[in-house]
């Protein structure tokens, strides 16, 4: 019961902040995560995270709350942590929860932005260990994506003309 009451609590919050804040969607594609996040720029953010290869009765989801360490125009260095969760494991085993939480991680990362022209699109490292809901078993994971941020171009600043005085 104070599982469900979490995962209510943490999906409250969740909805409330991706009303009012722009969006990020990313692709780790040797871990095969889709990611979906909030603000990313400002100081506290969330990331969900979506497995992209499994069956459906193994599909997990992770909720991971961000914070940011170091912001610059280039790089953006974030820590957090969260939880996963198998909303649909109930299909495999009728006995289980109603959601499951299989486990908790740690997040530590870096967003960096290569493009001059375009900040938006981001490169995203990740260091994210990992350890079983009965903290049993765990493993060090690692995660390479392609993130692109939503949000307004900055247009570029026009200089006036030079004039010259008679």
């Amino acid at each position: 019961m104070k599982k469900i009451i979490l995962l209510i609590t943490l999906l409250s919050i969740c909805s409330f902040e991706t009303l009012k804040a722009q969006a990020s969607v990313g692709y780790y594609p040797w871990s095969s995560l889709l990611s979906i996040s909030t603000n990313s720029r400002k100081a506290v953010w969330l990331d969900t995270r979506f497995q992209t290869n499994s069956l459906f009765s193994s599909l997990s989801v992770d909720i991971l709350p961000m914070i940011n360490l170091k912001r610059g125009e280039v790089m953006q260095w974030y820590l957090g942590g969260g939880l996963r969760l198998n909303p649909l494991y109930r299909i495999a085993d009728a006995d289980a929860d109603l959601i499951t939480i299989d486990g908790y991680s740690i997040n530590f990362g870096v967003r960096i932005a290569p493009l001059p022209k375009n900040r938006n699109v981001q490169l995203a490292l990740e260091l994210n260990p990992y350890v079983k809901d009965e903290f049993d078993s765990g493993v060090l994971k690692s995660h390479f994506g392609l993130v692109y941020v939503f949000g307004k171009k900055k247009k570029e600043e026009v200089l006036p003309a030079p004039t010259t005085n008679p």
